[in-house]
Parts: structure tokens; sequence; C-alpha cells
């Protein structure tokens, strides 16, 4: 099952294997009356870009369509809210929204209009004049400082832009904005997107309550925001696979050398108590047991594939090895669910991409529910064109990194309680 499906009007029998949410009692969009209704529908359309200013990659804002589209065959009044980059609060024209409303005008085969802003008389004005089934899209958040600060003030402007809220911005679920957080107190209802429904459930089925053995696959670099995702995951899952740079601390323990790396002693010490819990759960944890290393990091480096004992000092481990990657396929073999967050090395690199690649056909050949999440792993797939083939692929990074922590996200927590349930 794929992440995209057709994108025409709605097709409602897509939406039928959506279950309710199970531990998140929120109202949903189909709980709330939308007809002739000023919806403020935020939306994360922080996609990358070309040095030309074009999108490369319009995944995020193609899964916002079964929302909108449903909002048009609802006959809502659609305001689209979004951030793009990092202005600082200043109308910067690079980061404003054009390509983006040209993109959704392409993709909805529909008129998108562009705010000039996304407060103000103006605004309001444009608001005021939208007729049932318009689209219009306002101009960068994050173009006010108010945005991030999650002012009171500027959230209760955009409140008065509409009726209700409805959430679809999971990869800013993470983030106490205005938009996410602030203006939900000052409508009536705000209520969960398509988009934003379907992550929670996808990760609901693949953590809380999931096909079992689960596989769970951590690597990237952040080492000591990743720490935190073990610990959760080891209460949770069967076998943890752990490779990139994630893998150094519990070599480091092992007493084994990590090359040029260098670990930070309260990780050790999470390390220690992660493995005594592994233990003592019956979770099985794989490491490296080989690694390509580079005298330098870079793609012109002098490579050289040793065991994972053997990595000199003054060597920078880059890669797992072959020797690793059957390791760690072995592992998924019967696995029913597989999470994967982060890569198994500094694959932008060529020099250092086969071992995440090598694993990347490893999941998708799994006869498994495959879960992939975090902007560099999902980038693998698409690279290797191997997307399609994922059960599901995550928008969020941030939140779906938080979520494995097992922390509550503040742009769910804010939604409407849904009463009587």
């Amino acid at each position: 099952m794929g992440l995209f499906k057709s994108y025409g009007r709605l097709d409602r029998t897509y939406f039928k294997g959506l279950k309710e949410f199970r531990k998140v009692n929120k109202l949903f969009i189909k709980d709330l009356d939308l007809k002739g209704k000023r919806v403020f529908v935020r939306v994360d359309y922080n996609v990358p870009f070309d040095d030309q200013g074009n999108i490369t990659d319009d995944a995020r804002i193609r899964a916002t369509l079964p929302t909108i589209n449903y909002l048009l065959d609802e006959g809502a009044k659609i305001i689209l809210a979004s951030h793009l980059g990092r202005p600082g609060g200043k109308a910067l024209p690079e980061f404003s929204l054009k390509s983006i409303a040209r993109r959704l005008h392409r993709l909805l085969n529909k008129e998108v209009k562009l705010a000039n802003d996304c407060i103000g008389p103006e605004v309001k004005k444009q608001v005021d004049a939208m007729q049932p089934e318009d689209v219009l899209l306002l101009e960068n958040l994050r173009f006010h400082k108010g945005e991030q600060e999650n002012d009171p003030g500027f959230a209760k402007e955009l409140a008065s832009l509409c009726d209700v809220v409805v959430q679809d911005a999971f990869g800013n679920c993470h983030r106490t904005h205005a938009s996410m957080v602030g203006m939900n107190g000052a409508v009536s209802q705000s209520a969960a997107g398509f988009l934003l429904k379907r992550e929670i459930d996808y990760f609901e089925k693949a953590v809380n309550v999931p096909s079992r053995p689960v596989v769970s696959i951590v690597g990237g670099a952040k080492v000591v925001d990743k720490i935190k995702i073990i610990e959760n995951l080891v209460k949770k899952v069967d076998k943890i696979i752990i490779g990139g740079a994630m893998a150094f601390p519990f070599l480091t323990v092992q007493e084994y050398g990590i090359g040029k790396a260098t670990v930070d002693e309260n990780v050790t010490i999470k390390v220690l108590m992660i493995n005594k819990l592994a233990k003592e759960r019956g979770v099985k944890l794989y490491l490296p047991v080989d690694f390509v290393i580079a005298d330098k990091f870079d793609g012109t480096a002098e490579t050289k594939l040793v065991t994972f004992q053997e990595v000199p000092d003054d060597w920078f481990a880059l890669d797992i090895g072959p020797a690793s990657t059957k390791l760690f396929s072995e592992a998924m073999q019967n696995a029913k669910t597989i999470i994967w967050n982060g890569p198994m090395g500094a694959f932008e690199i060529d020099a250092f991409s086969r071992g995440t690649y090598a694993m990347v056909e490893a999941v998708v050949s799994a006869y498994a529910l495959t879960i992939v999440g975090g902007g560099d792993t999902d980038l693998a797939f698409h690279r290797m064109g191997e997307s399609y083939k994922v059960s599901f692929i995550s928008t969020g990074g941030g939140a779906f990194l938080e979520l494995l922590e097992g922390k509550e996200l503040p742009g769910i927590a804010a939604l409407t309680d849904k009463q009587g349930s």
C-alpha cells in the first residue's frame, strides 16, 4: 500500500480503512458541520526547492489533498495556512508561498488565490468575499514573529478569519506555535484532518497495537535526541536494529573503538540502562559487525571495509558494511511490523550510501507493515524509487521522533475533545 492514491475529487472508499482514533479522543473533520463555513486548514507546505525556486518534492502538498477535496465536497470556504522556511518574522520574497499556490492550482485543477499576508484588513476582505468551494492560501505565517512565539494577539487575528479549524500539519504538531495551539482556544471547534488522522492511526498500529514481531530500525547522527527514542522503543518492540552514529555509544560500552567519533558520557549511561532493560524484556539489539571507513569525511576520501573491532582511531566509520546489511536483513525476515527512522551512514555522500540503500531494499521486500519517518530516511526511499512499496511514509520528521519518544504533541493536544466517547 503506497503513500499516495489517486487525488482527484474525493474517493470516499479511500478512507474506509481508517479506524477511529484509539487513544487520541479528538474531533475528526467528519464530526464537523462544514457547509458554508469558513474553515482554517493548517497545513505543512514547508517543501524543498532547488536553486531556481522550483519545488523538488511536493509530497507534503499532495498529502493534504484528501482533506481539501473533502472540504470542497462539503461546500466549505477553505483557508489554507502554512509556514515556509525560517524568514525570522520578516516578509522575505524568497519565502513566499507563490510557488505553492501554483502547484495547488495544478493539483486541484481549481483556482487557488494567494493572499498578500496572513492577517490584516486586506486579508479579512478577501475572506469575507469567499464563496463556498473557494480556496484561499494565506501568505507565509512566519512572516510574523507572533507565529513562532505563540503570541495571543496574532493567534486571535488568525482565529477571526474562520469558524472552525482543521489541523493537517502533522510535521509541525510538536511545536507550540500560534496556528498550531494558540488559535484553537479562540474558535468553537478544531479537528484533525485526514492526513493528521492517518499519521496517528499508523503510529498506533505500529507502536501501541502492533502485529508482532515488531522490528525498529534507528539510525542517523542525532545521538543525544534519538537515544530517548530507543529508551521508549525497548519497552514496546521485539528487536531494535541500530546503525549510523547511533551504534557508536553501544560499541563504546563494549570497549570497542569508534574511530574519530565521540560519545557523550550521559549517553553511555543511558545505553547501559537500555542494555539492561533489553535483556530483562528479551528484546534483541542488533549492532553493525562491519563498517566502511574513511580517512576524512569527504566523497574523495580513501575508504576501507573493516570489522567493527578494527576501526582505527584516526579514521571515520561512515557506513555499515555488507555483513551488517545481511545480518540486519535476516533480523527482519519474520517481522510483521517495521518502523525505520534514520539512515545507516552518511548516505548523502555516494561512497557511503550503500548500507542505507541495501536496507531500503530489505524493508520493501519484507512481508510486513512498514512505516518510515524522518526527512533523511524517506529521502533514501525517494531516491531509489521505492516509496510506493512502503505502507506509510510520515510527513513529519520532528513530530514523528517525538511520538516515538512517547511524548504528547501540542498540536494534537490542543484540538477539541470528542464528547461522549
